[in-house]
């Protein structure tokens, strides 16, 4: 009989693969950067809302806030290194007026954790009211980024195509989702249920305008197919890993 500890772990590691697999999703938009030699349309700001996200919920899986967390810390320090990859790529092929963007936000974002960071651990001096302050923190992160692909959501509705909503990262994004949902509930966590259910039915919902309009999406000629740069943005978060405590 496998225990429930065990089945989580398993749950969770499966959940750190797929996880790894969105934080490289956006290789081939900066692959076309560096090819190109320009940022073109595309924005930082997705990237930048990424590590925001990361590095809470590596200071979440640290054991000061709550211990034994040891994948939350590293699927998401995975994350942070990828996503600080993206954004120096991004940096160096930026004109003037985009760097300035990226230095600006980043220390915003620096000053930012360090400000919540403090306060929180000055003032909570338990592992439960710290996983509480920063699991909240987390999970209005993690809801924020995935009510991302909303817009292209709507743009499939409104032109009734799903040629700018890539079908296996709205899949991924479902199992992502239903994964961790799963991973919550053999032994419940609140914060991780919460976000990767929304997550999950986010999803879902993606899949199922697939499923209503990928018959009416025109096929242009393979020479003359348009990419648009927001939908290659699509940014999915990425939740945390095995919660021990």
């Amino acid at each position: 009989m496998v225990s429930a500890e065990a089945a989580r772990n398993v749950v969770g590691i499966i959940g750190n693969v797929i996880s790894f697999g969105l934080f490289i999703s956006p290789c081939p938009t900066f692959y076309r950067i560096i090819k190109h030699k320009s940022v073109e349309e595309f924005h930082v700001y997705p990237y930048l809302a990424t590590v925001l996200n990361c590095i809470f919920w590596v200071i979440y899986g640290l054991p000061f806030v709550r211990p034994d967390t040891i994948l939350v810390a590293t699927i998401n320090g995975v994350g942070l290194v990828i996503e600080l990859i993206y954004i120096c790529i991004f940096f160096f092929y930026a004109p003037n007026k985009g760097r300035k963007k990226v230095v600006y936000c980043l220390c915003g974002e620096v000053v930012f954790i360090a400000a919540v960071s403090l306060v929180f651990l000055l003032v909570f001096h338990d592992h439960k009211r710290r996983t509480l302050a920063f699991g909240i923190i987390c999970d209005v992160f993690n809801i924020i980024m995935y009510s991302s692909p909303l817009t292209i959501m709507k743009k499939v509705i409104t032109t009734k195509s799903v040629e700018y909503m890539p079908f296996y990262l709205s899949l991924a994004n479902f199992l992502n989702g239903c994964v961790w949902t799963a991973y919550a509930l053999i032994k419940l966590d609140v914060f991780i249920l919460i976000s990767n259910g929304l997550g999950a039915l986010s999803g879902a919902a993606q899949l199922i305008l697939y499923g209503c309009y990928f018959r009416s999406t025109p096929t242009p000629p393979r020479d003359e197919k348009v990419v648009d740069p927001k939908a290659s943005q699509i940014q999915l978060s990425v939740s945390n890993g095995p919660d021990r405590v």
